[in-house]
């Protein structure tokens, strides 16, 4: 029986069809343009402000981009050396807590002023509040390996280091995939929060410029454009954790492809 390839995509476009629909019923009752314009008035300036809007996201592209690499580099390293050294866990764990306490967004005019107006502001933002949920994570599933496998393991005379790596990581797959599609939404959050604060290009730039001067249907624009980034890397970051664990059934009970077909 032949089954449509993204399911999960034709319920997005009908949750938009829907949202799109009350947004419009909303315009119907009167509510002033200046205040929430009308879907058609945005989707012209989609297109009039194309090349301005391309200009803008790329930017905030690569910033998402680069802050989720970092985080996912920096949370996975902590959470093997973590599992790997024992007498690191009453040291760095407690630094770990520490971060949370401390609200990333209260920190962004120091890294503003540490890091500059530039990218590398917004880079450390985005890496800074996925960080912690990809290490937890990845810990976590690192502490949950079904101890028969490492028993099998050490029969086998494998060494601490090749239980991490060959059977504990592959092991905690799953709990860091789940950490990965939670970065995948948080990553911009924290590069448009960045850009807020201090920047001179980027969608979050350009949406406090359209607020000042009232262009909201421009406005409305850049968050259409940043919802579409944020879907978009949701859905490849999702992806690419399926075909990194081709044994892990879906939501419907199916096996990733292998070799075109379904196992």
């Amino acid at each position: 029986m032949t089954r449509f390839p993204c399911p999960a995509l034709m319920r997005l476009i009908l949750a938009s069809v829907v949202l799109t629909g009350l947004w419009q019923l909303v315009i119907l009752c009167g509510v002033p343009r200046y205040m929430l314009p009308a879907p058609v008035s945005v989707m012209q300036t989609l297109v009039a402000q194309s090349g301005l809007l391309w200009h803008h996201a790329l930017i905030t592209l690569g910033e998402i981009v680069a802050g989720f690499l970092c985080g996912t580099l920096l949370g996975t390293v902590t959470a093997l050396t973590l599992s790997r050294w024992a007498f690191l866990r009453s040291t760095v764990l407690p630094l770990l807590l520490l971060t949370q306490a401390i609200p990333v967004f209260a920190i962004a005019p120091l890294l503003v002023l540490w890091f500059g107006y530039g990218p590398g502001s917004k880079v450390v933002m985005a890496t800074l509040i996925i960080y912690f949920p990809i290490a937890s994570t990845c810990y976590d599933g690192l502490r949950q390996t079904q101890t028969g496998w490492l028993d099998l393991a050490t029969t086998m005379g494998a060494s601490a280091h090749r239980q991490l790596f060959y059977v504990r990581l592959p092991a905690a797959l799953p709990s860091l995939a789940s950490g990965l599609r939670m970065a995948a939404t948080a990553a911009p959050i924290g590069a448009i929060i960045g850009e807020w604060v201090g920047s001179s290009a980027g969608l979050g730039y350009l949406m406090l410029q359209a607020n000042g001067r009232m262009q909201t249907d421009l406005m409305f624009a850049a968050l259409i454009v940043l919802l579409a980034i944020t879907i978009t890397l949701y859905f490849t970051v999702d992806r690419l954790c399926r075909l990194a664990m081709p044994w892990q059934p879906d939501s419907t009970g199916r096996h990733a492809l292998i070799n075109g077909e379904i196992t």
